[in-house]
């Protein structure tokens, strides 16, 4: 019963994170995104993966918590893209600006 409890709060985590990708896609911005967030999220499901296997209870939450760390770490990745794509930018505004 707690592998089902702990699979329903991973899903219901794991349904944002798509949403979340498809954001990042369409926006090509990283306004209000925050790397360090993300970061911690990673972390907080690489611990939820040990937990698991240093307490035996290897079952199919564990795919639950792999799903999720993939599309986090694709959104981590998008947000740095995007942050690299919002620099650009300001400085091709800054270069118009100068040659005003």
């Amino acid at each position: 019963m707690t592998a089902l409890c702990e699979g329903f709060m991973l899903a219901c985590f794991g349904i944002s994170w798509p949403i979340n990708v498809a954001k990042s896609l369409r926006a090509r911005s990283a306004k209000g995104k925050s790397i360090f967030f993300e970061v911690i999220i990673i972390v907080g499901y690489l611990f939820g993966i040990a937990g698991k296997f240093l307490s035996g209870a290897v079952n199919f939450v564990l795919a639950l918590y792999f799903i999720n760390l993939i599309v986090v770490s694709i959104d981590l990745a998008l947000t740095i893209r995007n942050k690299h794509l919002d620099e650009l930018e300001a400085a091709q505004v800054l270069a118009v600006e100068i040659d005003l």
